[in-house]
């Protein structure tokens, strides 16, 4: 017997409502939290008003609500089947003839509708107000700016010096080996006092070292001089490699739609891309995810509900989230540490969690 267009509507509607309440729930609880914290760190810091910590708190929703997203699904999904068997309303369902697969087919639907949004609509939204959050932060919070910037036309770096500070600019990244980064066609402008600008360095070749910029064929040109040629020149430095690579962008802080470019420049600049890779591959496995929870809510309360086990529910329910939160987490720090390949680190969680949910369904249901 095929499920009635009727009966789809209702289960649907029934499911997408109480992941929406549930999610409404979390997001609540989590601005709260991430207000009296954000209050806490702003407790010193004369600049950074109430008005201002709570935009940095609301920049945050999106973000919040993408990782909460598979948990809002498998307690509203288990929420959801644990009222509608116990109002006998699956009972008869299934005494009707359909199957367990059969009206479970909205909820699925509802699952991949969300994971479809959060990767198209909400992680680009998402992204633009974490930047926002993180540029508030280090303005009012942290009193730092980010060192580096890398796009599509070159490198931009900027380090502090003794009487001021310096912006180098490569147009070209030839390699990267260790703690030593080769550049080409570099350009220096140093500054005193932050912005009264004093001389200006041309190179061919810069070579970052530990503690030193090697620049060669090298022409300097000051306000009111003559320019000097030298063919090797040396600037003492505080960055390093790693602190370069450290300060690109934050996977979360890029689109979906913008991941796949800027991961080929990455690699063409000869830096690491696996943490920005793991983090696309994420995004495209979410829907998957949101299914696999749906299977797992089922598993649960399709028949434990109905011997009135409530706590052995919500208590496997917790406790399933937990265990796929930490999961998640050990898998994706072995794919940005080279321990399994980037792929299987972004996809393990979705399709572990898919084949249990399956699996567990299959050995309670009988159709």
């Amino acid at each position: 017997m095929r499920i009635s267009p009727t009966l789809t509507w209702y289960f649907g509607k029934h499911v997408l409502l109480s992941i929406l309440a549930i999610l409404a729930l979390l997001i609540g609880l989590i601005m709260i939290g991430d207000s009296i914290e954000l209050l806490r760190r702003a407790g010193g810091k004369p600049d950074a008003t109430v008005s201002i910590v709570f935009q940095m708190a609301a920049s945050r929703i999106p973000f919040m609500t993408e990782k909460v997203l598979p948990f809002a699904v498998l307690f509203g999904s288990m929420f959801s089947f644990w009222k509608l068997t116990g109002n006998q309303e699956l009972v008869v369902t299934r005494a009707a003839g359909v199957s367990a697969w059969q009206f479970l087919l909205p909820p699925f639907m509802c699952a991949l509708i969300l994971g479809t949004l959060q990767v198209a609509a909400l992680n680009p939204l998402s992204s633009i107000l974490l930047q926002r959050y993180e540029m508030l932060e280090a303005r009012y919070l942290q009193n730092n700016v980010s060192v580096m910037n890398l796009s599509s036309s070159g490198l931009w770096l900027r380090q502090g010096t003794q009487d001021g500070q310096a912006v180098i600019y490569a147009r070209e990244v030839r390699s990267q080996e260790g703690d030593k980064i080769d550049l080409r066609n570099v350009t220096v402008f140093r500054f005193e006092n932050s912005d009264d600008f004093t001389t200006r360095l041309d190179a061919k070749r810069a070579m970052l070292e530990p503690g030193t910029w090697h620049f060669y064929d090298v022409w300097t040109f000051n306000p009111g001089q003559a320019s000097t040629f030298n063919s090797e020149l040396m600037l003492p430095t505080n960055l390093t490699a790693r602190k370069i690579q450290d300060s690109f962008a934050s996977p979360e802080t890029m689109s979906f739609w913008d991941l796949k470019p800027f991961i080929n420049l990455l690699e063409r600049a000869g830096f690491n891309a696996t943490r920005h890779r793991i983090h696309f591959h994420s995004l495209l496995s979410r829907p998957l995810l949101l299914c696999a929870m749906v299977l797992i809510a089922a598993a649960f309360c399709l028949k434990f509900s109905r011997r009135r086990r409530v706590s052995l529910v919500i208590g496997g329910g917790v406790a399933t989230g937990f265990i796929l939160y930490f999961c998640t987490d050990v898998i994706s720090a072995l794919g940005v540490s080279g321990g399994i390949p980037p792929i299987l680190s972004a996809w393990a969680p979705a399709g572990i969690s898919l084949l249990l949910g399956v699996s567990t369904l299959l050995h309670l249901e009988d159709g």
